[in-house]
């Protein structure tokens, strides 16, 4: 006999997923700085504003559903070809379409942590498990540690350089000893979505190594440097091959006509661009500077954001930001990633970061 009240039923992986918490916005009508989110501060680019006051006279029409213009414009600009890039609705949609096209249930996917919030929520959709493998003390992903992870029922390998939210940057030299040492059957998804921001010697650049590595998919988004977070536009750099099985797996129409077009403006704009970066990175190397002469020890900030380890204060800190006028990022138990915004924003931060350095101070030398 059929139950009385049938109920349809999700997937029990489903039911248990994870949340995924976006940086706090501000409550209407209350004077804040966001630095929760790893936006750019900046307002859009004047060509951008233009480009999209023009693809508006097109909104009752559907995209190119092969963003065909960009894809050839990213395909020069990375020397690979429009064939092998997969755009999608940021690069979170376009790795969860890199997953969903490899992964199957009972496969893994081994990634460090803490990594990139999005990543756990992603290999659960695609039916698979997340194998973590802890960052070191200095924020970095241990590398050792993630190939001696690697397993038969390995699938992929995930890699975020800059690491979100901990901020160091892997090497040119580390990557490709790490490229070396994994089986050329397991996926290696190389997420580069702050490379901008980097100044570290011997940054990764994952584009060139494609040539040598066919197992190898670097994921890019126009979401930071390019400041174009509202309007979702990523894309995947990967073997002919692969492109096409992502592709097979992406929502159809995903970038529609408003982020493309801003995504080719901003292309055309890179002196503009870089120029933007210039500063955010000035501005971060600033931030940091203060937080260490503040007592502050915290990991080499390579994205546009500094990672404060405090465990489980984490939550309490944001607390007391947000109570005077900062929105920060707290990781319960973990830490707070602070973005780097206006001037003004970090220069509050500062002050309120030496406030709570002292009052810890004087916490420790009363005990």
């Amino acid at each position: 006999m059929a139950p009385k009240n049938p109920s349809v039923r999700l997937r029990p992986d489903i039911e248990s997923l994870p949340t995924y918490v976006p940086g706090e916005r501000p409550t209407v009508g209350m004077q804040v700085y966001k630095l929760s989110s790893n936006e750019i501060a900046f307002p859009p680019l004047v060509a951008v504003g233009a480009a999209l006051v023009d693809a508006g006279a097109d909104l009752n029409r559907y995209p190119d559903m092969y963003a065909t213009e960009l894809t050839e414009v990213l395909g020069a600009r990375h020397g690979v070809g429009a064939e092998r890039v997969t755009v999608g609705n940021g690069s979170v949609a376009v790795l969860q379409h890199v997953l969903s096209a490899v992964c199957e249930p009972g496969d893994e996917v081994v990634m460090a942590w803490r990594s990139f919030e999005a990543y756990p929520i992603a290999v659960q959709v695609a039916g698979a498990r997340a194998v973590m493998v802890p960052v070191d003390a200095e924020g970095r992903h241990d590398l050792p540690a993630m190939a001696a992870a690697v397993t038969e029922r390995t699938r992929v390998v995930l890699l975020c350089s800059p690491n979100n939210p901990t901020g160091p940057a892997l090497t040119q030299t580390e990557l490709r000893a790490f490229l070396a040492a994994v089986p050329a059957s397991v996926m290696v998804v190389l997420d580069e979505a702050y490379i901008d921001f980097v100044t570290a010697p011997d940054p990764t650049d994952g584009p060139a190594l494609l040539g040598e590595h066919k197992n190898l998919v670097v994921l890019r988004t126009f979401s930071k440097a390019y400041g174009l977070a509202g309007l979702r536009v990523g894309y995947a750099l990967a073997r002919r091959r692969l492109t096409a099985g992502f592709r097979a797996a992406s929502t159809p129409f995903g970038v529609n006509i408003m982020g493309m077009a801003a995504a080719l403006a901003a292309l055309q704009a890179e002196d503009q661009v870089r120029a933007r970066v210039a500063e955010v990175i000035t501005e971060r190397d600033r931030v940091a500077g203060a937080l260490r002469e503040q007592g502050w020890t915290i990991p080499d900030p390579q994205g546009n954001f500094v990672w404060l380890d405090l465990g489980r204060r984490a939550t309490a800190f944001a607390d007391h930001t947000r109570s005077r006028g900062v929105l920060v990022r707290a990781f319960a138990g973990d830490g707070v990633r602070v973005s780097v915004g206006e001037p003004e924003g970090n220069d509050l931060f500062l002050s309120l970061a030496g406030e709570w350095a002292a009052r810890s101070a004087r916490t420790l030398e009363r005990a």
